[in-house]
């Protein structure tokens, strides 16, 4: 199943156990009046942002595929979540990439945003407001020897 490729990136396979999954990571929940991260304006905005993160989400989806044993989007409810379980509770960079590329979708969504009480509107340059910080407390990362290499006298390696 789903050798034919969209978005350059995820079979149609991968995109089916994704959708399901990321469902499992994120359910709707009616009393808060939020959509779960299957919905389908979320997951396409996942679908278009993984990025950096399509390799790992990508090992994940065949993590999650030998866990389960057979085909996760064709799996009855209680083993699915079982397998989704198995895999979101391994501490790993890979499962780590997967939270991401989920959740920052999801929390970026209007509708999750307002059933937090924050207001949709863009972060920078007339959205909300940053308090200033301390900022003596980069003192430290200043005052370190640099780690780089300074290219700029032309000497560096092509």
């Amino acid at each position: 199943m789903g050798v034919s490729k969209t978005s350059g990136e995820l079979t149609i396979g991968e995109l089916r156990n994704l959708r399901r999954l990321a469902g499992f990571m994120v359910p709707a929940d009616a009393a808060y009046g939020v959509p779960g991260a299957d919905n389908e304006t979320i997951f396409a905005d996942i679908v278009r942002s993984l990025g950096r993160d399509a390799e790992a989400v990508r090992t994940a989806l065949t993590m999650l595929q030998e866990i389960a044993g057979e085909d996760f989007d064709g799996m009855d409810a209680g083993k699915a979540e079982a397998a989704a379980t198995a895999l979101l509770s391994r501490d790993d960079l890979i499962v780590k990439a997967l939270g991401r590329a989920v959740l920052q979708c999801y929390y970026r969504d209007d509708r999750v945003l307002r059933s937090l009480n924050i207001e949709p509107v863009a972060p920078f340059p007339k959205g909300r407001l940053l308090e200033q910080g301390d900022w003596s407390l980069l003192d430290a990362v200043r005052d370190r020897p640099q780690m780089w290499r300074d290219d700029r006298d032309g000497q560096g390696a092509t």
